[in-house]
């Protein structure tokens, strides 16, 4: 990973973090998009603290133009993109009747249609390169759904199958665009469900056969071969992490 430039969106806490500060850690220069830009700002001192180097922009990535804006930042300060995490997420729980088009629009706005502008914003520097790496973080609940998370669950559902279509689509620039769908992993998003009654700890690991939550550095780790050397043979490719609930 020494000196690629890597964007992670959503990058300020949970799974964006960890997956920036390992990246970080391998070597790559990591720009953090997050909405919270001071958060954003914090994460990457942290991560320059242990000795990498980040920097952190705030970009609501249901701002095409904000994206733009801070892709062009990344280019004149750390480089041009060469890798990719769309990690950004939010999550709306709600019995499916009483779920609005505004609220439907929001989620998907965030989780799918986000993920698709940053990809279409760094792909020309990737293909410029003629090497990239795409990492959309997914969910397992695309497997299974859960009940009251309609829009959640639709657009992670969605993001695999863009995954799919730019892996097709950009194989040959030497692009590789894989997903990771997450099983029930420690994070602010897991414990705001948790507080709403959505699910229950104890119900969730006594589903996960290797008998524990799952934490963001699990993620990380997937994450960081994905976007390696090695991993240039792998594309279009869903690579749950998940302690085994969904195989």
């Amino acid at each position: 990973m020494t000196s690629r430039t890597a964007i992670v969106t959503g990058g300020a806490s949970g799974i964006g973090l960890a997956i920036g500060s390992r990246l970080a850690a391998d070597g790559a220069l990591v720009a953090l998009f997050d909405v919270d830009g001071g958060a954003a700002r914090a994460a990457a001192a942290a991560i320059g603290a242990a000795g990498g180097k980040a920097v952190g922009l705030g970009v609501d990535v249901t701002d095409r133009a904000a994206i733009d804006s801070a892709v062009a930042e990344v280019r004149a300060t750390l480089g041009a993109p060469a890798i990719l995490v769309n990690s950004a997420g939010i999550t709306v729980a709600g019995p499916f009747l009483d779920l609005t088009a505004e609220v439907w629009n929001r989620v998907l706005a965030v989780n799918l249609t986000g993920a698709f502008d940053c990809c279409q914003a760094v792909l020309p520097d990737m293909i410029a390169q003629g090497w990239g790496r795409i990492v959309n973080i997914s969910s397992s609940s695309m497997h299974s759904g859960v009940a009251g998370m309609a829009a959640y669950v639709s657009a992670k559902a969605g993001m695999v199958g863009l995954t799919k279509v730019l892996a097709l689509e950009f194989g040959r620039a030497g692009v590789t665009v894989n997903t990771i769908p997450p099983g029930f992993i420690e994070t602010p998003m897991m414990r705001d469900s948790l507080r709403k009654g959505v699910f229950s700890m104890d119900e969730q690991i006594a589903k996960t056969p290797v008998g524990r939550v799952g934490r963001p550095e699990d993620i990380a780790a997937t994450c960081a071969f994905l976007v390696s050397e090695e991993a240039a043979y792998l594309t279009g490719q869903i690579i749950g992490v998940n302690g085994g609930r969904n195989t």
